[in-house]
């Protein structure tokens, strides 16, 4: 699999994964879901004259804002991003 941008935004108590191509971001989904990170996520949503798609996670007692940062980041396809202000 090629490499891929994902970028993620904290906000409070979830977080928006945002990432390039909806056959990445289904592959992702699927891997964080193996994972454990959580068992449900909010619907992706395709991004209007993008190749990206976004969907939110939340935090959990067993998941924190660094503990998916650095599952993300261990990810070999994936290259992870800073979403912009």
């Amino acid at each position: 699999m090629d490499i891929f941008s994902v970028w993620i935004r904290p906000l409070g108590r979830d977080c928006r994964v945002r990432v390039d191509g909806i056959g990445n971001a289904q592959w992702l989904l699927n891997r964080l879901g193996h994972s454990f990170v959580f068992k449900t996520a909010a619907p992706m949503n395709e991004e209007d004259g993008s190749s990206c798609c976004s969907f939110h996670v939340a935090y959990s007692s067993q998941t924190s804002r660094r503990g998916l940062e650095r599952l993300l980041a261990a990810m070999p396809e994936v290259r992870l991003m800073t979403d912009p202000a």
